[in-house]
């Protein structure tokens, strides 16, 4: 039997960065599953010289319930105490977004030893970085469904289903402003772990945590592929009048 926990990811801050070096720290457009699985390996008060097989084996799923926006901040350093120059360092961020993770395993004892965890951790969570502090509510609970605050849905976070099953089930977590802008019918898009024979479909990333070593931090493949049949939503706030072009864009 395979079982998945659902993890929600929303904050004012929150940046997913996989290749930034340097001067130029990125982020992708969604949470990545070194970034997900560092949070869960925190939450359980792991070293970062403590071993990541066990985590590294969970699959990885996530839905973009609101893409959010990029934010652009340059930061100066200099190295004071060696008379250095400054140095300007270019940071990005996705600010009001959120998103819908999920982690699969076929040992659900794991799952809800995380969950227990990402409710009371050991050290400080973090969504991406440290100057994003996660939300109090990673593991849902409730969902608000309307502009009244006492119209709340119950929320399973721990399910005895797949992933992405699991992602389609789920209620939306959009914010009641962004519910406006979208049409009354949309599909949120699904990011997932390929399958095998997949390979060719998707996006290679390296963003596997092998060891957050700071002596020798290591990061294995994997592919990525978007699910063809993602999150059908049905939204009663939304606009009748639908706009192909800022669909495309706002669900990327």
């Amino acid at each position: 039997m395979t079982s998945s926990l659902l993890l929600l990811l929303k904050g004012p801050m929150q940046s997913w960065g996989d290749a930034s070096r340097y001067r130029d720290r990125a982020t992708r457009p969604y949470p990545t599953k070194s970034g997900v699985l560092g949070l869960i390996a925190a939450a359980e008060g792991r070293r970062r010289t403590d071993d990541l097989e066990d985590l590294a084996r969970l699959r990885f799923a996530v839905r973009v319930d609101q893409s959010g926006s990029v934010m652009h901040d340059y930061q100066t350093s200099e190295a004071w105490q060696t008379g250095g120059g400054t140095s300007l360092i270019s940071r990005y961020y996705l600010a009001d977004a959120v998103f819908l993770a999920a982690v699969e395993s076929p040992d659900r004892q794991i799952l809800e030893g995380i969950a227990t965890a990402l409710r009371t951790p050991r050290f400080p969570l973090f969504l991406g970085r440290r100057s994003c502090p996660a939300n109090p509510d990673l593991v849902p609970r409730q969902v608000r469904r309307g502009k009244n605050s006492e119209d709340t849905a119950a929320v399973e976070p721990l399910r005895d289903v797949p992933a992405v099953q699991a992602l389609r089930e789920a209620p939306w977590f959009a914010s009641n402003a962004h519910r406006r802008t979208r049409p009354k019918n949309l599909v949120l898009p699904i990011y997932r772990d390929a399958m095998p024979g997949e390979e060719q479909d998707g996006d290679p990333r390296q963003d596997v945590p092998l060891s957050f070593d700071q002596r020798h931090r290591r990061y294995g493949w994997r592919t990525v592929v978007e699910d063809e049949t993602g999150a059908p939503i049905a939204n009663p706030d939304g606009t009748a009048r639908t706009d192909p072009f800022f669909e495309e864009v706002i669900s990327a």
